[in-house]
Parts: C-alpha cells; structure tokens; sequence
C-alpha cells in the first residue's frame, strides 16, 4: 500500500510520524513511552511497570472501571492492548476509519488520566503472577533472561520478578506513571487515511494533560563472555539451546541488512546450510539465527531444540558452516537468493496499516529515526559478499558470548558443545 510519512514535533514536547495510507479503511494509533521495567525506581519492586500496564485500561477519569472502558472501547469492533519490555511501554489500538477520532480521545483518556485502585491493583497483580508463572514452563521463555543476566544484562529472570510482585503498591504505580508518562518521553505513531485529518490529530494530541518531563536515557552495561549456562528441568527430555554474540555498537542499516541475508543463508529455509543440513540428516527439528541491534550493543543469536543424543553432530554442522563464513567461502548464488527473499518479504510487508506502521515504529521508538520505505531495495540489493563475511566476523573478534540450554541432560554435554563453538573464536 502506498503511503506517505511526516515526522511531526507538538508543542508540548512530544514527537511522532503521521503516516498517510490514502486507501486505509483502518487507523492505527502506537504510543511509546520509555517506561519498561529497567526504568523502575528499584529491583524490589522490578515488575511494577508490568502491573501497571496491566491497570491501564481499568478505572479512569471518565469510566469506573475497566469494564466500562472496555465496553464503550470495543463496541464498534476496535481494538486495543499495551505491553511492556526492559526499556518500553507501548499503547496500541486499530479500529475502523469512521471512528478514528473517538478511539483517539478515549486512548487519551486511558494514558493520561488513569485513576489506578487497589481493587485493580490486587486483580493484575494476580494476573501478572499467573502470567509470569505460566512462562515457566516454556523453556525459551526460562532461558532468554538468564542469557542476557550471564551476558552482563541488570535484568531479572522470571522466578526472581514473581518475588518481587507482592512489594509493589498502589503509591509505587502511581509514582511510576508520573515519572515516565510525560510529554518529552511520549512518542507517537499515527497510520491511516489522513488526509484532511492531520490538523484534527495535532490539535487532539496538543491537548494531552501530562507532565512536560524528559526523553529517558537508555541505561547501558558492560557485556563479558560467560562460562554455559545450564538450566536442568527434568521434564525437558532433548536440549534447549541458546547461543548469544554480541558487539559493542550498534550495527548500521548495511551491516543489518547483510546479517540478515546471512542468516537466512544459514537457517532460513529448508534448504539452509545449517538448519537445512540438519533437516535433512534428521538432527534437529528446528534452528534458527537472527541479528538484532540493541542500545549501543548488537546481537547475533541462535536457538533451537535438539535430542541429546545428535546435538553434537548438530554443533558439527553449525561449526563447519560458520567456518565457511569466517574464511570468506560464501556461495554468491545463495548470496543472490537470500536478497531475492528479502526484496519479497519487503514487498509482502506493506499490505496493511498495521505492517506499515510496525515498519517505522521499532526503529523510531528506539532512537527517533524516520526509516526511508522507498530506498529498502536498493539497500537490500547492494549487500555482498564482503560485508557479510566483515559484519560476521567482528562478532567472533569480540568473544563476547554464551551458550545456554534448558534439559534434563548432564552439564557434560554443554561443556562438549561449547568446546566446538570456541574453535570459531
């Protein structure tokens, strides 16, 4: 769908992108602030940010409660939810064109004016603790934190933030939405048939009654390589596994775009050097490897689930192939395929409001930049082969890494598997 985007600046300090989608018969409304649990006044009271992301739809200054909210939200078929990461706070609603403006005044109404209750406080609470509890027994869900904690991430796992669920209070909420629901550390995606609406948006978000406040800072930590991390749960009969890189900085648009081939040359498909090997020999049901970059550091990942008795004949195959990377042995036809899978998930990747909307809106809540939609073939096209083999190599410079894995296996295993993987550094 063809759009246009505009980066506005209110005068009351908050900031966002208006993007134009001239035949959209939905609005999408994304509102961001730097409120998630690495901003809470302190660890005794960790999932406080959580809890109160779960109160934000309940009792406010125009609805008792959040069955009222709810009622009058959703009655003409929108849609809303919020969630809550380290660093964000995110307020989210769609609902159908012709009611665009209502479902922006009673979002307003939600993020600004909140009258938080025990009542409620005790009700999430529990929910959070259940939630909490039920990621427990996903075995990615156990073993992503404590990778980041062995990596240097000032993080809790989830055992360790359910203890923390009962110190919060309502004093402790309130205090949280005050301190980081501010105008200056407010930013804003707005998507959708625009035309004509765009003065109505301004003025309506002008009138948002919170404090001016600031754009928080993003905390950083200084990441070291770590020994493996073994997560025994006896119900976990295979292997569980999770492998982190990281770097220092964070990688540009260019370098993300030829990790992002790289990846999909290793795990990617069913016909991938790793993951497809694997497939192929019978190893490994699942692998995969995905680059992200963070706030001042960048990650290269991989994971997957592997019966104990062929994991090392996995971490053979991904050892080799890795190799290949690091030698600069890169197949050019597989180069030129994975660039042709991604001109064409980009070209998937607009066929609603909501997709262009989350095409802007990672990147510009993270750190304010307006991504350029049109010019994303060419960059993808310019990829080759020495940026990759650059990119991936600096990732071995740093040996800054650790391997995880969540099993009812012995730790020997591990030792064996991360004995493989050093070869590569």
């Amino acid at each position: 769908m063809k759009h246009t985007v505009e980066e506005i600046r209110l005068k009351n300090g908050a900031r966002g992108l208006l993007i134009d989608v001239a035949d959209a018969t939905v609005m999408s409304f994304q509102f961001q602030f730097r409120a998630g649990s690495r901003y809470v006044d302190n660890k005794d009271i960790y999932e406080t940010a959580h809890v109160m992301e779960h109160m934000a739809f309940g009792a406010n200054e125009r609805f008792r409660s959040e069955h009222a909210y709810e009622q009058e939200f959703t009655k003409n078929g929108a849609y809303h939810n919020a969630f809550t990461s380290d660093y964000s706070m995110v307020y989210e609603a769609a609902c159908a064109d012709f009611e665009w403006d209502r479902i922006l005044d009673l979002q307003q109404v939600a993020i600004t004016s909140p009258r938080f209750n025990n009542a409620e406080l005790d009700a999430e609470k529990g929910n959070v603790r259940s939630e909490l509890t039920g990621y427990l027994n996903n075995h990615n869900r156990v073993m992503w934190p404590r990778i980041q904690q062995a990596l240097g991430e000032d993080i809790l796992t989830y055992n360790q933030r359910l203890k923390t669920i009962s110190n919060i209070t309502l004093r402790d909420v309130k205090e949280h939405h005050r301190r980081t629901h501010t105008l200056n550390n407010m930013r804003f995606v707005v998507a959708g048939k625009l035309k004509g609406r765009k003065k109505r948006i301004r003025e309506m978000l002008e009138s948002w009654e919170l404090e001016p406040g600031e754009r928080f800072a993003v905390p950083n930590n200084e990441l070291h390589r770590a020994n493996p991390v073994l997560i025994r749960r006896k119900e976990a009969s295979n292997l569980n596994f999770g492998w982190s890189m990281s770097i220092t900085r964070e990688l540009s648009d260019t370098e993300s775009d030829a990790m992002n081939c790289l990846n999909h040359i290793l795990t990617g498909t069913m016909s991938s050097r790793i993951f497809g090997a694997a497939r192929k020999k019978g190893l490994a049901y699942g692998v995969f490897s995905d680059t992200s970059v963070g706030f001042g550091d960048s990650a290269w990942d991989f994971g997957g689930q592997v019966n104990l008795e062929t994991a090392e004949e996995l971490f053979d195959i991904i050892v080799r192939e890795l190799k290949k990377v690091l030698g600069g042995n890169i197949d050019s036809a597989d180069v030129e395929s994975a660039k042709s899978y991604a001109i064409g998930r980009y070209q998937m990747g607009a066929q609603t409001v909501a997709q262009i909307s989350g095409f802007y809106t990672n990147r510009y809540f993270s750190d304010d930049v307006v991504k350029d939609y049109e010019k994303v073939p060419a960059d993808i096209l310019a990829v080759d082969q020495d940026q990759i083999v650059q990119t991936a190599c600096e990732f071995f410079k740093a040996d800054t890494w650790v391997l995880a894995g969540v099993s009812c296996g012995e730790r020997e295993l591990l030792l064996k598997l991360q004995e493989k993987l050093e070869t590569l550094f």
